[in-house]
């Protein structure tokens, strides 16, 4: 049973990159507007969602005539890449991905943007980007998982203390079909404040098939448990403190992952650095206030030059 929501449907293609492992092994992306126009927006998601998720937010950017693009990160949605969970593991293999996919682009896109775990990846490889490019591109980060290193007190989230690490582990994997996924989700826990359509958008990708029959997510419980687990592993300050580009983030109101004890709007960021709180939203600001995150998108494209 199809759920899709009658918005442009996007391009796809994988993209094969070289992650340093003995196999060529690919990113799933997803593009909307002119693909002959180069990539204007490349868009990174959250921890357990994927590319499709933000279909509410980036379609209409393509409408418009931008080259929007965005990823399935390593472990999520339909991309092909490794995802065992090795002791090492942290968010600058997400950073490394998103090198290896512009190395495989041939350019770099206009903006980079992404959401939490996604808008960190940017910030961490952002500086990298910068010394291998006249100059990186500017960013939009919505609520990235940002404070400063001195601000942690460990490198790890403790499995047993952490509510988003328990519920990753305790997630139900397994549904008979994806209305029945649809219905376990609206209205409740992570997806309380998400659209209907943006769920649909979510389990089209977040969901295969088992041999066995019924649907399985995409992105294992124990892949989304260790990306909490090693949320503050890579603190981004060399991004924050010393900015390749411009940097506009908006943050939540509520129970933001982008947090200083001095406050974010009132910490005295670099200049080049832009944040402020978006009234009324919690975390999934993008899911919430689409057309805000949007205006954020097309603003930063027209000021690069799009």
């Amino acid at each position: 049973m199809s759920l899709a929501t009658p918005l442009e449907a996007p391009r796809r293609r994988l993209i094969s990159i070289d992650d340093g492992s003995a196999e060529r092994r690919a990113i799933a992306t997803i593009a909307f507007g002119p693909a002959a126009r180069p990539v204007d927006v490349l868009f990174l998601h959250a921890n357990g969602f994927n590319a499709m998720t933000y279909r509410q937010l980036l379609a209409p950017l393509g409408a418009e005539g931008l080259h929007v693009m965005a990823i399935d990160q390593r472990g999520h949605g339909l991309s092909r890449l490794d995802s065992t969970v090795t002791e090492g593991h942290s968010w600058l293999r997400y950073a490394d991905d998103l090198l290896a996919l512009i190395a495989a682009l041939g350019t770099v896109p206009r903006v980079l943007a992404g959401h939490s775990m996604g808008a960190t990846a940017v910030l961490l490889a952002a500086p990298r980007i910068a010394g291998s490019v006249a100059t990186a591109p500017p960013m939009v980060l919505f609520d990235p998982v940002a404070r400063p290193a001195s601000a942690a007190a460990s490198a790890t989230a403790d499995p047993g203390e952490s509510p988003l690490v328990r519920g990753a582990l305790r997630r139900n994997a397994l549904f008979d079909s994806r209305e029945a996924a649809l219905q376990s989700y609206l209205g409740r826990g992570a997806f309380k404040t998400w659209p209907r359509e943006v769920i649909v958008d979510y389990l089209t990708d977040g969901l295969v098939p088992r041999a066995e029959g019924g649907m399985t997510l995409a992105c294992a419980p124990a892949w989304e448990a260790a990306n909490f687990i090693r949320s503050w592993a890579h603190t981004p300050d060399e991004a924050l403190c010393r900015p390749p580009a411009p940097i506009h983030i908006l943050r939540a109101e509520k129970d933001s992952t982008c947090c200083w004890d001095e406050g974010a709007e009132s910490f005295p960021w670099p200049p080049g650095v832009r944040v402020e709180t978006v009234a009324g939203t919690t975390h999934f600001l993008p899911m919430e206030q689409p057309e805000r995150a949007r205006d954020a998108l097309r603003d930063a494209v027209m000021a690069a030059g799009g």
